[in-house]
């Protein structure tokens, strides 16, 4: 089985939708989405996702699941009080009395190296930020429907790996976000979501693929084969967007610090 997670193109956060460049980024990746042998589509609640979905499903006369589960991962830390904590964070958001970071993870790459908890496959369930947003609650809940919807397609969660009920060629797609897409990513390889969210930047419009891999008959492993692809952007003679991306150098000040 495939799992492919694409990104939503470039967005317009105040209208939750797309930027004129990410509607022609929509439909690039439509022109390529038309040809795959796509078995089932699924969606975020997000206009963003729901948009960029759209292009790709009117093009070719399907419809999309919309699961609650695949909006934006939620993880926002608390960081009133926490002197430390707020240093990390250089996008703050405050409501009422309460200060918060925007999002969790927009940390700036220092303090996480001087925190290695954060990297650890089950050490960032302890750490600071992770505790201040709810976070370890909230990665669970959004894996655990993640797997749920993997045993309906015949791939079961034991322990760190998939019992193979009904082995399979289909190929699923999800339209949803980074932060969530890095979350799913996380959970598939066994690995600390922090690493993914902070050395990883998926492109607006971006694939990427995670195949299963069954190397002894009844037992998966999830392996990527794709990450970000922006493969139709360049076919459509299209740069990428740099939205997920700070600034290569400091004063590149068009870029965002």
């Amino acid at each position: 089985m495939k799992l492919w997670l694409i990104r939503h193109a470039d967005p317009d956060y105040s209208v939750d939708s797309l930027t004129e460049t990410g509607w022609a980024e929509a439909a690039a990746l439509a022109d390529y989405l038309e040809k795959q042998p796509i078995k089932k589509f699924y969606v975020s609640p997000l206009g963003r996702a729901k948009a960029t979905a759209a292009v790709t499903l009117r093009r070719i006369g399907r419809e999309a699941e919309e699961l609650p589960w695949l909006r934006e991962f939620p993880a926002r830390p608390d960081l009133t009080g926490r002197d430390e904590l707020q240093a990390a964070y250089p996008d703050q958001i405050r409501c009422g009395d309460r200060l918060y970071a925007d999002v969790i993870w927009d940390m700036l790459p220092e303090y996480l190296a001087d925190h290695p908890e954060y990297l650890d496959r089950e050490g960032w369930r302890t750490a600071e930020a992770a505790i201040a947003a709810g976070m370890p609650q909230q990665y669970d809940a959004v894996t655990a429907e993640l797997d749920a919807l993997l045993a309906r397609h015949g791939y079961r969660r034991q322990g760190l790996y998939y019992a193979v009920d009904r082995a399979n060629r289909d190929t699923l797609a999800f339209f949803c976000h980074f932060g969530l897409e890095c979350v799913l990513l996380s959970h598939l390889l066994n690995v600390s979501p922090f690493v993914l969210w902070q050395g990883m930047a998926a492109a607006p419009s971006s694939v990427t693929v995670v195949n299963t891999e069954e190397r002894r008959a009844g037992t998966a492993s999830f392996r990527m084969a794709r990450f970000g692809d922006i493969s139709h952007l360049y076919a459509a003679g299209r740069s990428p967007s740099f939205s997920a991306r700070f600034c290569e150098t400091y004063d590149s000040t068009e870029e965002r610090h």
